[in-house]
């Protein structure tokens, strides 16, 4: 029983959280099988000399490795097949069992054995395991050899032969079993329950003799099992024990009838079980003496079960009317049981095709029928006693039912406050967090990674504004997957959902009217001020809240928990329009108002910045300075408006001109500078005469007029080629746009070089 137990657990667990779980992927092999009698000679070097031959005229066709025909008492025979191509992390050859022992050669080369074979190509049972051998690189398309000795009535491979990924192995065998395994704890629970009854009630030996054939028929079954084999890995001690439960079960149903038939003699019930008692004792005991194998004692039991069956059934169908209810339908269930057994013998000895045979459900019908005996047995003794209970129940029950009321009343009250005060601290480290955000989308990641904490056990959506006027999820949590009520996202132009009103006094007066305000989920609009704006709602909280109260919560917990989180949002709202103050004002320091770029300020502390980088790195650093040529007679000739058109225009050609990772500054009037971390001089260069390019073609345009055209002169300076420190460029980046003026304008100066 302790062994069952993790098992039976496991079982249990596949069984109702996987029932819709299919066997592991397998791949076949049906085809193409050969045989050969007797047994092959080996070289020098130990590799059989039938695994490298190329003549076939010795192998026969056969339609699967299993009781060849002709075998005469011949206790050797060799299979081969062709293994098929197939796509298999690391392949196994799956067999479900061989008779009795094999070796696997591939190239010539064994893989895989099972079993002790001596100098005559003999050896003794050794278990009837299922088999996993591993298939090694390049295995496909090659033949595998199977060399197999059997003393036992069957010869070589049985049942199922498939290849698959050694990874899907324990799955397929647990799968395999799971329904032996569930069915035998089951019996296994029966045998327990039998046993009590069996020291409580009159009938001790009746209920004995289910017990064992109960415990007998669990025990086979997990046995027999595949799965028996990933407990312990020990074929022959579960073969012993497959016996011996098998042989078993005669003696426990001819015990059980005995009891029965007790007033009517039955000698040759007490034949039955005493002499399967006799053979069960005989046969384990001579096959652990190796007086005989333990294979060879199943033909016979098989026989000998065949005859005291129909023994059984001839002295049972005489009898059957004068039998109670009760033991006609365990007779009834125990006969399918029996049925199911011959049949899985028809197909242990050839006489049916293999298929598996359910003899499980055999079990389970007997045990169910045990169990439903049981209960109605137990259900009729019961039945006066709940009589009398009734009335004390009902006087229990009214007292117990205000009770409870008082309690949760009170339990909500204690659990809104624990509720709150929890709420309290989330949010004071909310707030905390938030204040230390530079910009409202690092507020808002901290906000969808905290909001589940806030709102939990609410399950909701956190939106926030995009462009479009849409409202995307920053965050879900709870069971919020999309539905009409928490919508994937949110459309202001075809309406917000309203924020939801507080629940009011007149709730309690009509309670119709607050289980209409409690429909639908919370909504909390995130309204946050802006310079620029004014008050936006930047962000939407929908909250689902159905079945969250019960009745006697309704009207303390609901309305405390919206107060509670209003606040909270309105908190929140007020420091995120805080960060939008900050941020706002932060771009208007740093950012040139008319053209967008960045302005002198920004550049003096990142180019202290890129150089302080660069000399520590030894990275190359490259400066360019602007200057728009003859600005003031276009600025006096066109005025100011105009100017300012002309500035925004090659304003836009310079971010159009320079790499992302290129910084590009207005630094006063018609002058503008570029950083570019990492160039060289000629990369500087070659931005710096495409930007005179593309300068001198732009026309201005200004209240649709065409003013001409403009073009520009610029400097360029590199460190380390120029300067002794990157601090130097803007001396030398100044130098070489003095000389490109003086060198006739539109063209580029570069520091150290005396051409432009």
């Amino acid at each position: 029983m302790h062994l069952l137990r993790p098992l039976l657990i496991i079982g249990l667990l596949l069984a109702f959280t996987l029932p819709g779980a299919v066997l592991a992927a397998s791949q076949p092999v049906t085809d193409g099988w050969e045989y050969r009698w007797g047994d092959s000679t080996f070289n020098a070097d130990g590799v059989p000399y039938w695994t490298l031959e190329t003549d076939t005229d010795q192998w026969q066709s056969i339609g699967f490795p299993s009781n060849p025909p002709a075998r005469n008492g011949r206790e050797n025979v060799w299979y081969r097949v062709t293994l098929p191509e197939g796509e298999w992390q690391e392949p196994i050859l799956y067999i479900f069992s061989v008779d009795i022992i094999v070796q696997v050669y591939l190239g010539g080369e064994l893989i895989y054995q099972y079993g002790t074979f001596d100098s005559q190509g003999r050896g003794s049972f050794e278990g009837w395991p299922w088999h996993a051998i591993s298939l090694p690189e390049g295995y496909q398309n090659k033949p595998i050899y199977f060399r197999v000795f059997s003393d036992y009535t069957d010869i070589g491979l049985w049942g199922e032969v498939s290849i698959m990924d050694h990874a899907d192995l324990v799955l397929f065998i647990v799968e395999n079993s799971l329904e032996s395994l569930i069915i035998a704890g089951f019996s296994a629970l029966i045998a327990l329950l039998a046993l009590v009854f069996a020291m409580l009630q009159t009938e001790r030996r009746t209920f004995a003799s289910i017990a064992l054939f109960a415990l007998a028929a669990a025990v086979m079954l997990v046995a027999e099992s595949q799965a028996s084999l990933l407990i312990a890995y020990r074929p022959l001690l579960w073969d012993y024990l497959a016996a011996g439960s098998y042989y078993m079960l005669p003696v426990a149903l001819a015990l059980m009838l005995e009891q029965w038939l007790v007033d009517q003699r039955p000698r040759l019930i007490r034949l039955v079980w005493k002499l399967h008692l006799g053979y069960l004792v005989g046969a384990i005991g001579l096959s652990l003496a190796g007086v005989v194998n333990l294979s060879s004692t199943f033909p016979v039991f098989d026989a000998l079960f065949l005859v005291t069956i129909a023994a059984i059934g001839a002295v049972v169908v005489g009898r059957f009317r004068q039998m109670l209810r009760e033991q006609q339908v365990l007779v009834l269930t125990y006969g399918i049981f029996c049925a199911l057994l011959i049949a899985d013998m028809a197909v242990a000895h050839g006489i049916l095709p293999w298929s598996r045979v359910p003899v499980s459900w055999g079990l389970l019908i007997f045990s169910l029928a045990v169990v439903v005996i049981s209960l109605w047995h137990y259900a009729s003794t019961q039945t006066a006693l709940k009589r009398l209970a009734i009335s004390l129940e009902q006087k229990v029950a009214e007292r117990t039912a205000r009770a409870e009321s008082l309690a949760r009343r009170e339990q909500a009250r204690v659990r809104m406050l624990t509720f709150e005060n929890e709420k309290n601290r989330v949010l004071g480290d909310m707030i905390a967090d938030l204040q230390d955000c530079l910009t409202l989308g690092q507020a808002f990641a901290l906000l969808a990674r905290t909001a589940p904490d806030l709102c939990s056990p609410l399950p909701g959506v956190l939106y926030r504004r995009t462009a479009g006027r849409r409202y995307e999820p920053v965050a879900r949590w709870g069971d919020s997957g999309e539905s009409d009520s928490l919508p994937r996202v949110l459309d202001a132009g075809k309406s917000l959902p309203r924020p939801s009103d507080a629940p009011g006094n007149a709730s309690k007066m009509n309670p119709e009217s607050a289980d209409s305000s409690s429909a639908g989920p919370l909504c909390f609009w995130i309204n946050v001020e802006s310079a620029n704006e004014g008050v936006v709602t930047e962000g939407v909280l929908l909250l689902e809240s159905d079945g969250l109260f019960t009745t006697e919560e309704n009207d303390y917990g609901l309305a405390r928990l919206f107060a509670g989180l209003d606040q909270a949002i309105q908190r929140i709202g007020i420091t995120l329009s805080s960060i939008a103050l900050r941020e706002e004002l932060q771009k208007f320091s740093y950012e040139d108002a008319l053209t967008g770029l960045k302005n002198r300020r920004y550049f003096d502390q990142l180019f202290e910045h890129e150089c302080a980088v660069a000399q520590r790195g030894h990275l190359p650093l490259s400066l360019l300075v602007i200057d728009i040529d003859h600005f003031k007679p276009f600025n006096d000739t066109h005025g100011h408006e105009a100017g300012d058109r002309a500035l925004q225009s090659v304003a836009l050609i310079l971010q159009r001109q320079f790499r992302e990772s290129d910084i590009v500054c207005r630094y006063g009037g018609e002058e503008f500078v570029v950083i570019m971390p990492g160039a060289l001089t000629e990369d500087a260069k070659e931005r710096a005469n495409s930007l005179c390019d593309s300068v001198s073609v732009a026309s201005i345009m200004f209240q649709g007029n065409d003013l001409g055209h403009l073009t520009v002169s610029v400097g360029v300076a590199c460190w380390p080629e120029t300067g002794e420190t990157p601090d130097q460029l803007m001396s030398l980046a100044d130098q070489a746009l003095y000389q490109a003026k003086e060198e006739g304008r539109n063209r580029v100066g570069i520091s150290g070089s005396e051409a432009a």
